[in-house]
């Protein structure tokens, strides 16, 4: 029976077997209400909101027309997988999207059987369903394998890396690009739709197939000129040369909001069965809500919001976001020295450069989703004796690894990398944590790998970069607003590894680096209540190390904690590396190093997620007593008794 127009048809589908069941006539229905329920969801959590919108009707027709999960879907970055989520059993839970405990704001293959494969970083899609389409292949199997990509994530080399290997090997492979963005597409309308119909159906594909084995007949100079004319004829009207070279079949463009235009469309390559097939489908990010239309930037990730107003939540003190005290700091900077170049991969907004931006539009560079290239794009300017600052979340600098060596290190260029979200990142979990750089920085030879504790040390250290001009440097700092420490007029340049000590105590010593300074100095007010003053440290530099400060704090304490927002195998592993190599470990004290956990951290809050670590206030006093073998309780009596 078919259900009235008034009917929350939403409600009455759990799955896509569902949604399978519906006739083709309520799926527009049915695409209204998710996106209403999409943005309900994401009002209450926060997340990332335009991208979903603008795949809403894509991700109904997709589910409709293929087998889900036996046909493997694979949602490039994961930004635009919530209306996915809500359809694939998940809708009782979007409401705890991004929370501790709750869904990722990713795809998550330990999540859902409707996630064959976890993503967050962008460009790997093709990749990935290129094995799994091989892997059918070899099990003799024959399930499809759909990649949803965006038009920014084709901006990667991956992406093109794996479309090449995929055309050589004319694999079945469903690529369907969503371009919300580029403006690369003839305009989309009926004539657009019907070409792609047409060229998708299977009545030009037996035309074209039977022309070609009639070919087959004529000279080796004849059958190339005749697939040649056949392809610079459909790319004519319909584009899509590029990815024609490439080896794939291109379909497209079409609407991607049109549920007529999809379907028809999606069951034609749905049923083709030779070679890779790329489907261009055009959309809008943030489809259907109107401050997402009309303000692309502020609602491609956005916090709890008033869906009436589009109004979004503000929360935290006054304090300026480390991002922004990074951003004026260049811009000043810059202002003194013209040499100085900024250079973001496709992140303007989220590191700041667009401030920068703003005041050096041509000093500024957007390379897009291409972090290699951004590496050694820097690497050659600073061989021209200008001043880069690569700004590039440390997530993302993991994918660089191969040119910060090859391209940077060897050579002792002086890039300077402004290494954003550095340590825990709340609600994106543990795809985006800050977590390895500088455990792969400060292993190599001439680097100079910098932390900031507090948004003033973050002043300092852009100018200390800015005044490096003989090797690679970096510096470190954490997502979000800073401690709300005074900022100073201008930075000054800091001695090139020297720490600071900013307390003096008595039995123990705490060598922080980076943002859990401030956690340090809370855990050196408890230990004083127990009797036990402790001496707080800043090292600033993980390379080249403060040696002086370090043998000062073994000689005069008889433990030392280092503590740091990183992975083992960082600071901590420097510190005891000197130390065992300079004979210091055999003076009897006691060495402690407090690193993120040895385990991949869920998502949670930052604090929620440092105190499960054992790297706030608490957790450092705690180490202090176990180091001590001591409880709190005995230290407490004993400092009665003194």
């Amino acid at each position: 029976m078919t259900k009235s127009s008034h009917t929350p048809l939403l409600d009455t589908v759990n799955n896509p077997e569902d949604l399978r069941k519906l006739p083709e006539s309520a799926l527009g229905q049915l695409a209204d209400e998710l996106r209403r329920e999409t943005i309900s969801a994401v009002s209450a959590t926060g997340g990332h909101l335009g991208a979903g919108l603008g795949v809403v009707e894509l991700t109904v027709a997709v589910h409709y027309v293929f087998d889900t999960p036996r046909d493997r879907l694979i949602w490039d970055v994961g930004h635009q997988a919530y209306p996915h989520k809500i359809l694939t059993g998940r809708r009782d839970r979007i409401r705890t999207l991004r929370q501790g405990g709750g869904l990722s704001g990713f795809t998550r293959r330990a999540e859902s059987e409707y996630d064959p494969f976890g993503a967050a970083h962008a460009s790997t899609s093709i990749s990935a369903g290129l094995g799994m389409a091989v892997a059918r292949d070899l099990s003799q199997n024959d399930n499809a394998v759909i990649c949803v990509i965006g038009d920014g994530a084709m901006s990667a080399g991956m992406a093109y890396e794996a479309m090449n290997n995929a055309g050589a090997m004319k694999s079945r492979l469903i690529v369907i690009l969503n371009d919300n963005d580029m403006s690369i597409a003839p305009p989309v309308g009926a004539m657009s739709a019907y070409l792609a119909r047409l060229v998708s159906g299977r009545a030009y594909r037996r035309l074209r197939n039977f022309a070609k084995s009639v070919a087959a007949w004529f000279p080796r100079f004849v059958r190339e000129k005749a697939r040649m004319t056949e392809e610079f004829a459909r790319s004519f009207w319909t584009g899509g040369t590029l990815f024609e070279e490439l080896g794939f079949y291109y379909v497209g463009p079409i609407d991607g909001h049109n549920l007529d235009h999809l379907l028809p469309v999606l069951k034609n390559v749905r049923d083709m069965r030779n070679g890779p097939i790329l489907v261009h489908v055009v959309t809008k990010k943030g489809k259907g809500y109107g401050p997402a239309e009309e303000s692309l930037d502020k609602y491609h990730g956005v916090t709890k919001f008033d869906v009436v107003t589009g109004k979004q939540a503000k929360s935290g003190t006054n304090a300026p976001s480390y991002t922004k005290v990074f951003a004026d700091s260049l811009v000043r900077e810059a202002t003194k020295d013209d040499r100085i170049v900024a250079i973001t991969a496709a992140m303007p907004a989220g590191t700041g450069l667009d401030h920068f931006g703003q005041a050096f539009p041509e000093r500024t560079f957007d390379v897009g989703i291409a972090e290699q290239h951004a590496v050694t794009f820097a690497a050659g300017l600073a061989a021209e004796g200008y001043k880069p600052f690569t700004a590039i979340y440390s997530t993302f600098l993991q994918r660089a690894y191969d040119q910060i060596v090859h391209d940077v290190a060897i050579q002792g260029l002086p890039v300077r990398f402004a290494i954003d979200r550095a340590g825990f990142v709340g609600a994106d979990g543990p795809t985006h944590a800050g977590s390895f750089d500088t455990t792969f920085l400060a292993c190599l030879p001439g680097f100079i790998v910098m932390a900031a504790a507090d948004e003033a040390e973050l002043v300092h250290m852009v100018a200390t970069a800015a005044a490096i001009d003989d090797r690679p440097s970096a510096f470190r700092y954490p997502r979000g607003e800073g401690v709300g420490v005074e900022l100073p007029e201008t930075g000054v340049p800091l001695e090139i590894g020297r720490g600071r000590i900013l307390r003096e105590g008595g039995k123990v010593a705490l060598l922080s680096f980076g943002a859990r300074l401030h956690e340090c100095l809370k855990a050196a007010e408890d230990l004083d209540g127990y009797g036990l003053p402790a001496t707080v440290a800043d090292a600033r530099f993980a390379k080249p190390l403060d040696t002086d400060l370090i043998d000062r704090l073994v000689r005069t304490h008889e433990v030392l904690v280092t503590i740091e927002e990183g992975a083992s195998g960082g600071f901590g592993a420097q510190v005891l590396h000197h130390l065992s190599s300079e004979g210091g470990l055999d003076r009897g004290f006691k060495l402690r190093c407090l690193t993120l956990p040895d385990r991949f951290v869920e998502q949670n809050k930052p604090d929620a997620m440092y105190r499960e670590a054992g790297l706030d206030a608490a957790g450092i006093v705690a180490t202090v007593f176990k180091a001590l073998g001591r409880t709190e309780t005995e230290v407490a009596a004993s400092s009665r008794l003194a």
